[in-house]
C-alpha cells in the first residue's frame, strides 16, 4: 500500500469533518450517549446436523488476506500472522465446540450451533488472547472470555440479518440462520448465546481472582448495551434515509456498534491477564481504533467486492440508503482515514515487549488490509 502523508490528512480530514459539521443536519445524538470523537483522544424445519468438529479456521484466510513481508516494519521481530491466526482461531473453535454442544432442546442448540461454528476469522477472541499474553496472563485464564466474545458477536450477527433489522439471506457464505430455522428459533438462538455469554465467563473462568472476573463481565455488559453496540445500532436504523449525516455522527454509530465489542476483547484480555490499569486503558483506545478501521474497511469493502467475495451479501448498505465512510468521504478519503486509524492504533502499543505486541500489531495491519 502506498504511503500516506499523515500530517497533510489529519489536516484535510480536519477540514472536511468541519465543513460537514456546518452544512450538515444530523440526527440528534442521544443525551444518555457521550461520545468523545476519536481524532480526539422462508423458514422451515431443518434436518438434523451434527458437527463432529468444528471448522478449520485456515480456509478463511487467504494468500492475500495474510500480512505481506513488505507491509511488516522491518524493525520488528518476524512473525507468521497467517499461522497464528490459524493455531488460535482452531483453539477458540474447540472450545466453542465444547462450550455448547447438541443437547435437548435439540433445535435451539442446533441453531446457536449453526451459526456459532459457521467458520469466521474469530477477530474477537483472538484479540481477547493476544492481549491477555501481551499483558503476561495465560491462555487458560482468557479462553472462557474468548468465547463469550464469540458468542456475543454471532449473536448480534444472527439478529442483523432477521427481516426486522438488515434483512439478509447470506453470511459467511451460508444462508443466514432466520433462512434456515425460522425468525422465532433465530431469535431465541440469539438470546440464548447473550445469556450464556456471561454464564461461561462466570463459571468457567480459571486462575483469576473474583473482582477481576466481575470488572470484566462489567466491562462486557457495558459495551453491548445502551452505551455501547445497542446504542450503535439505534441510532443507526434511525438514520437510515436521513441526507447530510455528519462525520461525528457516522463515527458515533460505528465506534458503538462496531468498534465497542472489539473493545471489550482487548480489555477482558487485559483485566483477566493481570494487565496493570495504564495496559488495560492503552489497550482499550488499540482496540477502539481498530474497530472504527474494521468498519471504515467493511464499508469499503461493501461497495468494491462482490457478494462472492465478501460471504455475505455486496451492496446492501447502498440498497439500504445507509450512510457509509465512502458515500460520505469518497473511496479515496476513506482508504487514507483507514491507513490512520491503524497508524494511530500502533502507535498505542509502543513500550510494551515487541515480541508479544506482534501478534496486536500484525491483526491491525490485517483488519487494514482485508478483502473480505
Amino acid at each position: 500500500m502506498a504511503s500516506v502523508n499523515l500530517g497533510s490528512l489529519v489536516q484535510s480530514y480536519s477540514i472536511f469533518n468541519q465543513a460537514s459539521r456546518n452544512n450538515s443536519k444530523s440526527f440528534p445524538l442521544p443525551r444518555s450517549f457521550p461520545f468523545i470523537p476519536l481524532k480526539n483522544i422462508s423458514s422451515s424445519t431443518p434436518k438434523r446436523r451434527s458437527f463432529t468438529s468444528p471448522p478449520s479456521i485456515s480456509s478463511v484466510l487467504t494468500k492475500e488476506d495474510a500480512v505481506m513481508e513488505e507491509d511488516q516494519d522491518p524493525q520488528l521481530p518476524s512473525f507468521d500472522f497467517k499461522s497464528f491466526m490459524i493455531h488460535k482461531g482452531n483453539a477458540v473453535n474447540q472450545a466453542l465446540d465444547s462450550a455448547v454442544p447438541l443437547r435437548d432442546p435439540i433445535k435451539i442448540h442446533e441453531a446457536m450451533r449453526y451459526s456459532l461454528l459457521a467458520g469466521g476469522k474469530r477477530v474477537r477472541p483472538v484479540l481477547c488472547l493476544a492481549a491477555c499474553d501481551l499483558v503476561g496472563g495465560k491462555e487458560s485464564m482468557v479462553m472462557p472470555a474468548a468465547c463469550a466474545l464469540e458468542m456475543i458477536h454471532t449473536m448480534s450477527l444472527v439478529h442483523d440479518d432477521l427481516p426486522c433489522m438488515d434483512n439478509d439471506d447470506l453470511r459467511r457464505g451460508k444462508p443466514t440462520n432466520h433462512k434456515v430455522y425460522g425468525e422465532d428459533i433465530a431469535v431465541l438462538a440469539g438470546d440464548a448465546l447473550l445469556a450464556f455469554s456471561f454464564e461461561h465467563i462466570a463459571v468457567s473462568t480459571v486462575g483469576v481472582t473474583p473482582d477481576r472476573i466481575v470488572r470484566a463481565i462489567g466491562e462486557l455488559a457495558k459495551s453491548i448495551g445502551a452505551e455501547g453496540l445497542a446504542a450503535g445500532q439505534v441510532v443507526d436504523i434511525s438514520s437510515e434515509g436521513l441526507t447530510n449525516v455528519g462525520l461525528d455522527h457516522l463515527e458515533f454509530i460505528h465506534v458503538h456498534k462496531t468498534a465497542a465489542l472489539l473493545e471489550a476483547a482487548a480489555v477482558l484480555g487485559a483485566i483477566l491477564g493481570g494487565g496493570r490499569d495504564e495496559d488495560v486503558e492503552k489497550l482499550r483506545k488499540f482496540a477502539r481504533n481498530i474497530g472504527l478501521l474494521f468498519q471504515v474497511v467493511d464499508d469499503i469493502l461493501d461497495v468494491t467486492k462482490s457478494s462472492k467475495e465478501l460471504g455475505k451479501t455486496a451492496g446492501k448498505d447502498l440498497v439500504a440508503d445507509k450512510v457509509t465512510y465512502p458515500k460520505l468521504m469518497g473511496i479515496n478519503k476513506s482508504k487514507e482515514f483507514a491507513e490512520k486509524l491503524k497508524s494511530d492504533a500502533l502507535e498505542l502499543l509502543q513500550g510494551f515487549d515487541p515480541e508479544k505486541s506482534a501478534p496486536l500489531i500484525a491483526l491491525a495491519n490485517y483488519i487494514a488490509y482485508r478483502q473480505n
